[in-house]
């Protein structure tokens, strides 16, 4: 079932500019291994080198944060939300 991906601004270079992507996947380590397959580099900028998410990096699904449900492992539907999100820091101290 195709899965629609929110991408950020920051990754649309990695998409062709596309701000929504549509990717087969059951869960989230399948979404972004399709993504790779379709963008190639975006795993790079998704996951550490175990394969962890970065820790800038926020994926929601219907506005939950993945890492209070199964990370990677969550499972995913076609009418489920998927917004990636940068880390936001910075400002005054």
């Amino acid at each position: 079932m195709a899965i629609t991906v929110r991408i950020p601004a920051p990754l649309r270079k990695v998409t062709n500019d596309k701000d929504r992507v549509e990717v087969e996947a059951e869960n989230l380590a399948d979404m972004v291994d399709a993504m790779e397959e379709q963008f190639p580099g975006i795993k790079e900028r998704l996951l550490d080198e175990s394969g962890e998410l970065r820790h800038f990096v926020n994926i929601y699904v219907n506005g939950e944060d993945v890492q209070f449900l199964d990370g990677l492992e969550t499972a995913i539907g076609a009418s489920d939300e998927i917004s990636i999100v940068p880390a936001v820091a910075g400002g005054q101290s």
